[in-house]
């Protein structure tokens, strides 16, 4: 393995806390924790309308959090070095965000948008939204994620820059607590060129205002 790669994939292990091994539990017993939830709030869970909610519960939760069991990396391993010499910025907006914050497990709904200057190879479109959804479909707060991700594609890539963009509603400020429905945030994160010219990051903050 070269020292390119071994660098990698340090940098990815070390955002990727999360592919430390974890114990055990078996559907049925998180069926059980969900019932369990369901007396707590006052509800009966045998009761006809909810015999199968913990099951359901417990299927929804896969999906929602199905990116710990994915690897943010292994979509990024195919590029492309037949760019004819590319070299200006290629940007994705709009991409749709879908994850929960880690402090009351209340869904984050928003959009991200991503730009890299390549250096010699460049990733199919398809890759930086999966990139995103491997990193949302977590347990997350909006400045860990925007980090994650912009972080991976700058070594993955080995970009000349990277920029990340997300704004996006977080559902434990709009539904509860201070309760401001219209309250969106917004992180950025810069790595290369975008960080060093601000004509880079200004023109890239220019499209994505569009």
């Amino acid at each position: 393995m070269s020292y390119k790669n071994e660098r990698y994939m340090k940098l990815v292990k070390d955002i990727d806390k999360s592919s430390s091994k974890k114990p055990e539990v078996t559907d049925k017993q998180a069926e059980e924790a969900f019932k369990t939830i369901l007396t707590w709030i006052g509800e009966d869970p045998t009761r006809e309308g909810l015999l199968e909610t913990p099951k359901r519960v417990v299927k929804a939760f896969k999906e929602y959090f199905k990116g710990y069991n994915q690897d943010p990396s292994a979509e990024l391993l195919k590029t492309f070095g037949d760019v004819e010499g590319y070299d200006d910025m290629v940007v994705e907006k709009n991409i749709t965000l879908e994850s929960h914050c880690e402090h009351h497990m209340a869904p984050i709904i928003g959009v991200v948008h991503i730009a890299y200057i390549p250096n010699s190879k460049v990733v199919g479109l398809s890759k930086l939204a999966r990139t995103v959804e491997v990193f949302s479909k977590r347990l997350q707060t909006q400045e860990r994620l925007t980090m994650q991700i912009a972080k991976t594609l700058m070594s993955a890539l080995d970009a000349k820059g990277v920029a990340v963009t997300i704004d996006a509603a977080h559902q434990c400020m709009t539904m509860r607590g201070i309760k401001k429905e219209k309250a969106t945030t917004v992180t950025n994160y810069y790595l290369g060129t975008f960080k060093e010219d601000l004509s880079f990051q200004n023109r890239y903050l220019r499209y994505i205002a569009k």
